[in-house]
């Protein structure tokens, strides 16, 4: 069995404040991306193996692939050990923002259910999905999507209008919790709870980032790249997620092929793709 995991975007990101848990209250909107990896899953006897070529993937329990397969494996009721063999190949970069280890986790859950025959609801992925990671839910529904509470509460919207996505890949990685942390210490030092107050209201595709300001203070690098993509005639761009990866919008591919140019003669890495309806990304969940 082959599965697409397929990239996500933060449209716009809100940061609420922090709850009681110690988590942050969000409200975002994702979008997928025609970029994705590919998980190959296979059945196996007695053993448990995750096998990719990728430098830096973890091929062990910390993945959530791994992760994904002992939930729905107890869930199912099944004793012992779970067995399989799963193959990534890995197209997202990591840490940028683009979901692609909750991406991998999302596909697993729905992949190794259908191989090992376990049957679990759409419930019960959904529910495995919110343990597994606070944007894995995103992943089972895919294309537009409402994301709140720590963006594990999603809500389907009807699929943005297409269109053609610049990806900049600065040299570095932002953590989430770094992230998280650098937008509390500067919101407490302007005094406020909220995020940049400077927002459309009404437009759910208004593309905006609350954490952009803390991370780019921390970062001034990410102001460049955003310049830049304004420069070549992006119709909005922003950092996405807790970043590092910036991204622009465009209307047309030749816009978006020459706007890659123009960061990659500055010396950046870039990335053209396009923006995926929930039928090309999802998983085959309603």
């Amino acid at each position: 069995m082959i599965l697409g995991a397929h990239a996500k975007i933060n449209l716009n990101l809100e940061v609420l404040g922090l709850r009681p848990d110690g988590y942050h209250e969000l409200k975002t909107v994702f979008q997928s991306l025609a970029l994705h990896d590919t998980l190959r899953f296979e059945l196996a006897d007695e053993t448990f193996a995750i096998v990719c070529a990728s430098p830096g993937v973890p091929l062990d329990e910390r993945n959530l692939v791994w992760q994904a397969a002992r939930l729905v494996w107890y869930a199912a009721g099944r004793s012992g050990e779970p067995a399989g063999r799963v193959r990534i190949t890995k197209r997202i970069p990591a840490q940028g923002g683009l979901g692609g280890g909750s991406a991998d986790g999302a596909a697993a859950l729905v992949g190794w259910d259908r191989l090992w025959g376990t049957s679990l609801s759409e419930s019960q992925l959904r529910e495995l999905a919110v343990r597994l990671g606070a944007d894995v839910p995103f992943f089972l529904c895919a294309g537009s999507a409402l994301g709140l509470n720590r963006g594990d509460v999603v809500y389907p919207l009807v699929d943005r209008p297409a269109s053609w996505v610049v990806l900049a890949f600065p040299p570095f990685g932002v953590s989430t919790p770094e992230a998280f942390r650098w937008w509390d210490e500067d919101a407490g030092r302007a005094g406020t709870t909220a995020g940049s107050g400077d927002r459309p209201s009404r437009d759910p595709f208004a593309v905006f980032n609350d954490l952009e300001a803390p991370v780019s203070r921390r970062h001034p690098t990410l102001g460049e790249i955003r310049a830049l993509l304004d420069q070549g005639g992006a119709d909005a761009a922003a950092m996405t997620g807790s970043g590092s990866t910036v991204f622009g919008l465009f209307g047309a591919e030749e816009a978006a092929l020459s706007a890659s140019r123009l960061l990659a003669a500055r010396g950046w890495r870039t990335l053209v793709t396009r923006t995926a309806t929930r039928r090309q990304a999802g998983l085959g969940l309603r």
